[in-house]
């Protein structure tokens, strides 16, 4: 009875994300799900990817490009000297 109330609350979302998922596919048809990667807060997640765009590739991805403040800022100021 125990296992049976802690493995409860488990299946009850499993089968809600079933249906969910099973409502949005008769609705829109298709998805692609993969890996994004939000440059502002420096996070991934996975989420329904539009035909035209890939999904992110973990191995083309250099994390000091894009969690370094500094080096944005660089960038930003370089800019900033070539317009002038």
């Amino acid at each position: 009875m125990i296992a049976f109330l802690i493995i409860l609350p488990f299946a009850i979302a499993f089968v809600f994300a079933g249906i969910h998922e099973y409502l949005r596919y008769k609705s829109e048809g298709r998805a692609t799900y993969g890996l994004v990667y939000d440059e502002e807060s420096g996070t991934t997640h996975v989420t329904g990817i539009a035909e035209g765009e890939e999904a992110y590739d973990p191995g083309d991805f250099d994390p000091a490009d894009y969690n370094d403040p500094e080096s944005k800022t660089e960038e930003a100021e370089d800019e900033q000297k070539d317009k002038t």
